[in-house]
């Protein structure tokens, strides 16, 4: 009888990325030895792949970094605040399908590292391709906008079968077509006590723990709910604001969550939105999302002030935006925009405590310039006390 191999003593091999132009590259598997699909997409930036790895905006897609060394500092161990809240990582697990690099550091080296990049995708079952050209793929990606596509990382002395998946990839279900934050949701309230000055309730369409430790930080009590709580199950809790957080996917399979923001702000809730928060607000209000070319997941976009002509450098991670046009009807105004590509990057009530902003301003990774909104939003909050 012929004895199969433990998966620690598997070793990967041959890995290949599958495009559905029927583009696909060849390159060296690590991680986990298996076959995934989704959504590829490319972040820019230089640092944080720890805590890119573990958003949950990322849930469903195949993540590109464009940075050619990556794991040079390895990866830490989960660590956790006075309130359990991971303290190096944005989520407990990695989020992202599949992850594609041109170089894999296997010998990192930092004070805080307790493993190697290969080690902790193979531990989560993540596989992983490098040895790749990213920046062809890159390009590719921003000329033709981001594709469907499957990663296969094979067992060493295994060769892909490059014809089937190419077969195989021309009915890859795409990802956005599910209700992806109904999946990385919590299932029951959590709530995080301080003796906070105030009280906010934080729907949580995927949120980042970066965001939670900016709140907590502040001495505010939380109460974080499932995305899909009514109003009148938010209101009972008696928060002083509401936070709508980040997530993945496309903002209009969040119906429940639209609905109850709309209710909350007939309410004259004060509220926040974070990213995904954004698009439900505007939603919420009438306004009209639509799905970007390639996004924008990268830790240097130019987010203007049109009030102030200040331009802040910000992180960002989204696939979606707001129709500028869509926001005549509502009651909000565009408050920033991009300063590259003009698209809505924030928006606030004409006449109400409410705003929201396309970009993370917990950073984690990337630069803490706007952390200066939660305060503005606690400010706003602390009125309705």
């Amino acid at each position: 009888m012929k004895r199969e191999k433990s998966p620690e003593k598997v070793k990967a091999g041959k890995a290949v990325l599958v495009l559905e132009d029927g583009t696909f590259f060849i390159g060296k598997g690590f991680g986990a030895i298996r076959k995934v699909s989704g959504e590829v997409v490319f972040s820019t930036g230089m640092v944080g792949y720890p805590e890119s790895l573990t958003d949950p905006s990322y849930y469903g897609q195949i993540l590109t970094l464009t940075y050619p060394l990556i794991g040079n500092y390895g990866v830490p161990a989960y660590d956790y605040d006075e309130f359990g809240i991971p303290v190096r990582f944005e989520s407990i697990g990695i989020k992202v399908t599949g992850l594609v690099i041109q170089e894999l550091c296997t010998k990192p080296y930092h004070w805080a590292s307790r493993r190697t990049l290969d080690e902790w995708l193979r531990s989560e079952g993540v596989p992983g391709i490098y040895g790749i050209d990213t920046r062809r793929l890159t390009k590719k990606l921003r000329e033709r906008g981001v594709m469907l596509g499957i990663l296969q990382v094979c067992e060493e002395g295994k060769e892909p079968n490059i014809d089937r998946l190419l077969e195989e990839v021309k009915s890859v279900p795409d990802p956005n077509e599910r209700d992806l934050v109904s999946e990385v949701t919590i299932k029951e309230p959590v709530c995080y006590e301080c003796d906070g000055r105030v009280r906010i309730a934080l729907i949580d369409c995927g949120v980042k723990a970066g965001i939670i430790r900016c709140l907590l930080k502040r001495r505010v009590d939380v109460v974080r709910v499932p995305y899909d709580f009514s109003a009148d199950e938010i209101l009972e809790y008696k928060p002083n604001g509401v936070l709508i957080s980040n997530g993945p996917g496309d903002p209009k399979r969040c119906a429940k969550t639209i609905e109850a923001v709309r209710v909350l702000a007939e309410e004259n809730v004060p509220m926040m939105g974070i990213c995904l928060g954004n698009q439900i607000l505007s939603l919420a209000m009438g306004g009209d999302t639509y799905k970007l070319k390639y996004g924008h997941r990268s830790q240097n976009q130019p987010a203007y002030d049109l009030e102030t002509g200040r331009c802040y450098i910000t992180i960002q991670n989204h696939g979606y935006a707001v129709r500028a046009e869509s926001l005549e009807k509502t009651g909000l105004k565009c408050w920033f925009i991009n300063a590259n590509d003009k698209t809505v990057e924030g928006v606030k009530f004409k006449n109400g405590p409410s705003f929201a902003v396309q970009w993370h301003p917990e950073a984690s990774p990337g630069p803490y310039d706007t952390e200066f909104l939660f305060d503005e939003f606690l400010k706003r909050a602390e009125k309705i006390g």
